[in-house]
């Protein structure tokens, strides 16, 4: 069992806590559906003096306070309403709290502008980062150590995570509950939660050991050369070849800088690639198989199911039905 701990504090956005926390106490539910074992324990730690105000008038009622004897295993950081580095993140007793689980190896995640506190406590220093949109300017300037990315919604540097908005940290949640407990688990808990809204950690994020920045040029022009031939056949003896490698070090290679092997990597590409023309174009199912390299319309559905707990046309109607559902009011 993980131990999460929730930061509250006054004029902290209320959905920065609420979304995070209602994904991962959907994980708990669903790991009690088959095995009845609960997969985490979550803490809401005040910062402030309770009740905490956060953003719309509500009040939290925390259970705990900061305490150095406690330790955590996940750390969500919500975004502040107003400037984020008033308050809190200036604190010297959050700070030393912040770096003691950074330097038990907590998962650190910071929602929006609470990006100031992992900052403010130094963690950031010589590391990548991000934070909202409103704030690039004045977060680089007040911390030119920090390596600013921009254009990425979710940066990871070792265990320090910041996102751009919400809805980013709600992909980086789903990421984490698929990275501690399966994909399983997090494909079930993803379908409560929109699923046509959600991006796949992978696609919106920038982190130092993502598996297509890496510095192998062999496997890197399989990878692009597999990215633009998802309809064909797939032989991983002509592709060892066509790499100039062996069959087993293209093998080893190929799983040292993806974390996959080869059809493992090819079958979740073709599977993101059908999602997304499931969701955004008209192409029947079986169109939409071809196109993913599957003539066997059945064979393609079963493992479409495999991989995403429902079939094509299932995922199809959920989508569409949320995008499409203002036209079917009569």
């Amino acid at each position: 069992m993980k131990r999460v701990a929730l930061l509250a504090f006054h004029d902290a956005l209320a959905t920065s806590i609420s979304l995070p926390m209602e994904l991962l106490t959907a994980a708990n539910s669903v790991s009690r559906l088959h095995t009845r074992t609960p997969l985490l324990d979550i803490t809401i730690v005040g910062l402030d003096p309770p009740p905490i105000r956060v953003s719309g008038g509500m009040e939290i009622m925390p259970n705990a306070e900061l305490a150095d004897d406690d330790a955590y295993d996940l750390i969500i950081i919500p975004s502040r309403w107003r400037h984020p580095h008033r308050g809190a993140p200036t604190r010297p007793e959050i700070k030393a709290w912040l770096i003691h689980h950074e330097q038990r190896g907590a998962d650190i995640c910071a929602v929006g502008n609470a990006s100031y506190f992992l900052a403010e406590a130094g963690l950031l220093n010589k590391r990548v980062a991000t934070t909202h949109w409103h704030y690039f300017d004045d977060f680089a300037t007040r911390y030119p150590q920090v390596v600013l990315h921009r254009d990425y919604l979710i940066t990871q540097a070792d265990n320090l995570f910041c996102t751009g908005s919400v809805n980013s940290a709600a992909d980086l949640v789903i990421h984490l509950i698929d990275r501690y407990w399966g994909a399983s688990i997090a494909r079930r808990v993803a379908q409560q939660f929109s699923p046509e809204s959600r991006r796949p950690f992978s696609r919106n994020s920038y982190r130092v050991d993502r598996s297509d920045l890496h510095r192998d040029e062999t496997i890197a022009l399989v990878q692009n050369w597999l990215a633009r031939h998802l309809n064909e056949p797939f032989n991983i003896k002509d592709l060892a070849r066509q790499s100039g490698l062996s069959e087993r070090s293209f093998h080893r290679r190929f799983r040292q800088v993806t974390g996959l092997a080869p059809l493992q990597y090819m079958q979740k590409m073709r599977i993101e690639l059908a999602r997304d023309l499931l969701q955004n174009s008209n192409l029947s199912i079986e169109e939409i198989g071809r196109q993913c390299g599957y003539t066997d319309s059945s064979y393609f559905c079963r493992l479409f199911k495999q991989h995403c707990t429902s079939s094509p046309g299932e995922y199809r109607r959920a989508v569409r039905h949320k995008l499409f559902e203002v036209n079917e009011q009569k």
